[in-house]
């Protein structure tokens, strides 16, 4: 598999994140188009946009965050990874974190009504 310019922790992620859906490298069609917007002179010159599809499901990611093409394929991956774990049910970690957050915020709120009912 290909190294992106991060570090090895979260290359060694994206290796197993992959193998865990059952992606393999060959399943992904990558181009790298040029990309607009702040950057200056730089991005308008460089193909650092990341365009990536996944070949079975169809899905594609178009990615332009960074000025480096290989950080923007490192970030590129973890965007499909993320939008092919939605497809089969998995739940990312964005999604847990917003479920916490929203458990909590509920027990407040009645935590507070009950408060307020007792004051009466």
């Amino acid at each position: 598999m290909v190294s992106f310019a991060v570090n090895e922790k979260k290359n060694e992620w994206l290796r197993e994140r992959m193998r865990t859906l059952g992606i393999d490298e060959r399943d992904l069609e990558e181009k790298f188009v040029k990309s607009a917007g702040k950057g200056g002179q730089k991005v308008n010159k460089t193909s650092s946009c990341v365009f990536l599809k996944h070949v079975p499901t169809g899905i594609e990611v178009k990615f332009m965050k960074d000025r480096s093409q290989s950080i923007n394929r490192f970030l590129a991956r973890r965007a499909l990874m993320e939008k092919i774990a939605q497809l089969h049910g998995i739940q990312n970690i964005e999604d847990i974190r917003r479920d916490k957050i929203r458990k909590q915020k509920k027990r407040r709120w009645r935590r507070s009504q009950k408060e307020r009912l007792e004051a009466k």
